[in-house]
């Protein structure tokens, strides 16, 4: 009996003891987050692409310089000046993919992805520098077109200059226009090409700047006579802002006629002519080229509709 009791107690006394310390769970594995990428800090110079605009500048430095003629839209003149001083603040808006590859009043192919705007009135190539007055971001653009025209806003910007400014989301924001010189600036006024090319003459002191008179009205309209019978035309462009063909229409003025014409997908053609033959509408040809407007193109009598 003894022997048993004692072999209960030992029973009990291992049941009433601590059981051992359950081994520590090793804690799970770190992950180093990301860094957010910074965000361009207020104030900050975009512009540092300043190495892309001066390459631009010095590769358009024999582009034609267009300032154009006075012009109206929806009731409004415009008139085009080469500011040497400019600066102005208002709203800037964007243009995208519904003109991209498009035609611009300066004669190039729109590429949303270039750093440039359209502007109403300062010449075409020229460079401004766009400051976003709600967030201090600054970019350099070049003036390759004419816009906007919707009332109160002041320069159009392309969709990459958008996105680097912090404007394509909201659509429009507050700026500040400086005009600025990425090849350096020059006191001389730029080579204007504001009409045909003329015959070559002695070197003489500049002429005084004259007012011209307004162009008509803006609308479509048929063409002066019908576009047949051996009549050549010469297409400069089409375009879909009735405000870019207004500009243009004045400009191309001082080649001969000019016929706006509607065209497919709401575009406008903008066109030379008509010439009674070929000759004369290669030489219209060779001069609006000249003028920059590369992808002009002879449109033969039986396709000239």
């Amino acid at each position: 009996m003894r022997r048993i009791g004692l072999v209960a107690s030992l029973l009990l006394a291992a049941c009433s003891g601590r059981s051992p310390a359950p081994r520590p769970t090793p804690p799970p594995p770190r992950h180093h987050a990301q860094p957010a990428k910074p965000e361009p800090k207020r104030g900050m110079d975009l512009a540092d692409d300043t190495s892309a605009v001066a390459r631009d500048a010095a590769r358009l430095g024999n582009w034609p310089v267009k300032i154009g003629k006075p012009y109206q839209v929806a009731g409004i003149t415009y008139y085009p000046a080469d500011d040497r001083n400019y600066r102005e603040e208002g709203v800037a808006s964007w243009y995208g993919p519904g003109f991209h590859a498009g035609n611009t009043a300066n004669g190039e192919r729109y590429d949303q992805d270039d750093l440039t705007a359209a502007h109403r009135t300062l010449p075409m190539p020229s460079w401004v520098e766009v400051e976003n007055l709600d967030n201090g971001r600054k970019l350099t653009v070049r003036i390759n077109d004419r816009g906007p025209f919707a009332r109160g806003r002041i320069i159009d910007l392309s969709r990459k200059a958008a996105q680097l400014l912090a404007v394509d989301r909201a659509g429009t924001a507050r700026v500040r226009l400086t005009r600025v010189y990425p090849a350096g600036r020059s006191d001389n006024p730029p080579l204007v090409v504001a009409s045909a090319p003329a015959a070559p003459v002695a070197a003489a002191p500049a002429p005084a700047v004259t007012i011209v008179a307004l162009p008509p009205s803006p609308a479509v309209r048929p063409a002066a006579r019908a576009a047949s019978g051996g009549e050549w035309l010469v297409q400069v462009a089409a375009l879909s802002d009735a405000g870019r063909v207004a500009w243009l229409s004045g400009y191309l003025a001082s080649f001969g006629p000019v016929v706006t014409q509607p065209g497919p997908n709401g575009l406008v053609r903008v066109r030379l002519g008509p010439f009674g033959n070929e000759a004369m509408a290669s030489a219209a040809l060779a001069q609006v080229r000249g003028a920059g407007y590369v992808d002009a193109r002879v449109i033969p009598p039986q396709t000239a509709r």
